[in-house]
């Protein structure tokens, strides 16, 4: 994970593994002190883990200047102190100070070269500042040493997603955090991890109960809010990715960049996305490789894509592209592209949705169903799908099935105006007039006075008839 992400992993103040922390600090200085020290060496030592104390005491409540400062009064005390390395490097890390926390870790690892925490700390935060070859040399031998090492595996996790590993180095690392979390107490960062190989390998369902498993112990965990909320952009589901953005912004300002970026560009807003991304500081090879991307996706001229596709034959970002632009002009030719898209990156669901979404312009009602349906077993909270199953069931007229996905649609978007104006026409189609009324209701609630100007028209032209329906009492009761 990267640095910004790893503080809840890291080196805290308090809780058992502090308490173990100043027990061996303790027990350090005792044997120095025992090991034949003169008796004025012994006050120093004292002094060092006094202060290193109070360091901890501030650490705990959030006073991290304070605590930096008895950590270095600490480290000043005694020629060689890594734990108060350790601690001033992961208060230096919470208030942003990388470059100075990187040089603490190292400090302690400089120490004690086998300790593990040490140089799990380290290998975590050379991951968040991309220097990958570094930061794989400390991880490895963390998990050498500790092959309980959550946040190594973690940190490694990373590491290995974002220089593009092999699926089998995936799969190996994925085998040695099953291991983990099926162990006696694994913690949210080892099923967070998990989660993310699942996602990367394609395993979406085991993803989710991973994810799920991961913030039932650790609710703010910042790398599996990340990975989560990541994932559910791959799947197409802006709005559940946009409540955990929404609560990574309050937890951790300043970490969410890159997805707030995929967000908008979700939802139509290229130019705001690509102006985020540009004013990213020391931009990492994600973000420029996302930004690219951005200013490539504003090329809407088809032929032009064409072009561009003619020197980059699989790229299937650039034949999602295609699927999308045709989709309405010439909807066979979009089903060509949608098709390929999804065969040159099968992982990425949107593809497969875009070509769902294609085979329902395209009129080809019963095909998009049965496309969707599988669709929607490996994305049950999709969005997306469940509105391009109800518009090939309305189109069927198989009302009952589209009245089940449009309530579905109407609980997870309340303020949808055309999901009222639908499930109001359905109801009608059913005579289930009461109902039918409520939604019209709705959606005339909801609706904008310019975009769905025909549709408000037709539905005022329908009330006067069910109106009077409803008062002779005709129609069904729900």
């Amino acid at each position: 994970m990267t640095s910004s992400q790893g503080n809840s992993l890291r080196c805290k103040p308090r809780g058992q593994g502090s308490f173990i922390l100043l027990g061996t600090v303790l027990l350090f200085f005792s044997c120095c002190i025992s090991a034949g020290a003169q008796d004025e060496e012994a006050a120093p030592a004292a002094d060092a883990v006094e202060l290193f104390q109070k360091g901890q005491d501030a650490h705990e409540k959030g006073q991290l200047k304070e605590a930096i400062g008895f950590y270095e009064k600490a480290i000043a005390a005694v020629a060689e102190f890594p734990e108060a390395e350790l601690q001033r490097g992961s208060a230096l890390l919470a208030l942003g100070r990388r470059d100075e926390a990187e040089k603490a870790f190292r400090k302690a690892v400089e120490i004690r070269p086998e300790w593990t925490l040490a140089l799990a700390n380290l290998g975590s935060l050379l991951v968040g500042k991309g220097l990958h070859a570094e930061a794989e040399k400390y991880l490895k031998k963390a998990v050498s040493l500790d092959s309980q090492n959550t946040l190594a595996y973690s940190a490694l996790t990373e590491l290995r997603l974002r220089t593009k590993a092999s699926p089998d180095e995936l799969k190996d690392l994925l085998t040695r955090l099953t291991t983990l979390t099926e162990r006696a107490k694994p913690t949210a960062a080892a099923w967070a991890a998990r989660a993310a190989l699942e996602v990367a390998l394609g395993e979406k369902a085991a993803a989710r109960t991973s994810f799920n498993k991961a913030l039932a112990l650790d609710p703010r965990n910042q790398f599996a809010l990340a990975s989560k909320a990541s994932a559910m952009l791959d799947e197409g589901d802006t709005a559940g990715a946009e409540a955990i953005i929404r609560s990574l912004d309050a937890s951790a300002a300043g970490t969410t960049q890159l997805l707030r970026a995929r967000l908008l560009f979700a939802t139509g807003k290229t130019d705001e996305a690509i102006a985020l991304l540009n004013s990213v500081e020391n931009p990492s090879a994600d973000v420029a490789a996302l930004r690219d991307r951005l200013v490539l996706s504003k090329t809407e001229n088809p032929s032009e894509l064409e072009k561009l596709l003619e020197a980059n034959a699989g790229d299937s970002f650039i034949l999602g592209k295609l699927c999308s632009a045709y989709r309405t002009s010439d909807p066979a030719k979009a089903l060509s592209y949608c098709r390929r898209a999804s065969e040159a990156d099968p992982e990425n669901l949107n593809h497969a949705i875009g070509f769902g979404a294609a085979l329902v312009q395209a009129k080809m009602y019963a095909e998009a169903i049965e496309l969707l349906r599988r669709l929607q077993k490996l994305s049950p909270e999709n969005v997306t799908i469940r509105a391009n199953v109800a518009t090939a069931l309305f189109q069927l007229k198989r009302y009952p099935e589209a009245k089940t996905e449009y309530q579905w649609i109407a609980e997870k978007q309340p303020s949808s105006a055309i999901t009222y104006y639908f499930l109001g026409i359905t109801h009608d189609q059913l005579t289930e007039y009461p109902d039918a009324m409520a939604n019209y209701q709705l959606f005339l609630k909801y609706a904008d006075a310019e975009k769905n100007k025909i549709e408000i028209e037709k539905v005022n032209l329908r009330l006067p008839t069910l109106i009077r329906q409803i008062k002779e009492k005709k129609g069904k009761r729900t």
